[in-house]
């Protein structure tokens, strides 16, 4: 009979797999849900290494408005609003500008609180413990990068309101690089003040979207022959840089988690090696390669971004 029992065991640790991995997923479903459909005033912070950034996060609905604001609390002043499908940015000596699109760009990846089935080809869905974060129960649920070429991604979900707690990008020793932990949350029946404030205000005008001719084309000029899995190209320009004003060629790649930018442009004067800089999960990564340099920048291993630097070449 002891076949029957493996058989058993084999078919039952399948089972609480496949369960928990509904489980993750349905969590994940949930915790979007709730971003949207809550009225919330949360207070964050992102740490990186010695270094962390304050904000507030305010989100409600007014007679079927959805209304949401992120504020960067240190330094001269960031504000980012949502009205619906408008979002406008209020930066430092910068005029307020607005895009169209229905999620904010900031600390908290995107695709988290879209549609996460994009992430399958590169992370598993996989749950953890239950811990006390910001007061709160909260589940663990671990994205799990396929290769260790990427970081894995770790979020805290509030088992009372489904909210994001806290999240962080870990590496394949399991440990934290950089992290996002709210420090109050209150979850109200009617939205917050400012919210209804924000309701009332005139705001610009959309920017116009780049028409959308299908997939984004690779500049002839450049092969960047490697790449991790699941990464896709989203943008492709030549452009100056504001660090130097130089002229470069730019590439923007995601696996739908992070984002990976590549710069191909002139050597710099002056012989410089080759290195990595690191903040938190950012690797800025710098290749001479003798006739033009690139530079990778984007939340993954050094060593994967030595790599993409390395692979890039010159079309034929």
């Amino acid at each position: 009979m002891k076949w029957l029992a493996v058989v058993l065991s084999v078919v039952l640790s399948t089972q609480v797999f496949a369960n928990e991995t509904i489980n993750a997923r349905q969590l994940l479903k949930d915790m979007s849900s709730a971003v949207q459909e809550r009225n919330f005033d949360a207070s964050f912070v992102v740490v990186k290494g010695k270094g962390m950034e304050p904000y507030r996060w305010l989100h409600g609905q007014v007679e079927q408005t959805d209304l949401e604001i992120l504020t960067l609390l240190n330094g001269a002043g960031l504000e980012v609003v949502r009205v619906d499908d408008v979002v406008t940015y209020f930066e430092p000596q910068t005029e307020p500008y607005s895009l169209s699109t229905d999620v904010i760009a900031g600390p908290i990846p995107e695709v988290l609180l879209r549609d996460i089935s994009t992430l399958d080809s590169s992370y598993e869905f996989v749950l953890g413990g239950k811990e006390r974060i910001a007061g709160r129960p909260a589940q663990l649920v671990r994205l799990v990068a396929k290769d260790e070429s990427k970081f894995n991604y770790w979020l805290w979900v509030d088992l009372q309101s489904a909210l994001l707690l806290k999240a962080a990008y870990v590496n394949q020793d399991s440990e934290v690089l950089e992290q996002l932990q709210l420090t109050h949350i209150s979850v109200t029946e009617r939205p917050a003040s400012q919210l209804l404030e924000l309701k009332e205000k005139t705001l610009p005008t959309p920017i116009a979207a780049l028409s959308d001719d299908g997939p984004v084309k690779q500049q002839n000029n450049w092969q960047i022959g490697w790449l991790p899995s699941g990464f896709k190209l989203l943008k492709a320009d030549r452009h100056k840089l504001d660090l130097n004003n130089e002229l470069a060629d730019y590439f923007l790649y995601s696996d739908g988690l992070v984002e990976v930018s590549v710069f191909v442009q002139r050597p710099l004067t002056g012989q410089r090696a080759s290195g990595a800089l690191t903040s938190g999960a950012t690797t800025v990564y710098v290749h001479n390669a003798g006739a033009f340099d690139v530079s990778v920048v984007g939340k993954i291993p050094v060593e994967t971004a030595k790599i993409i630097a390395e692979s890039v070449k010159r079309s034929l």
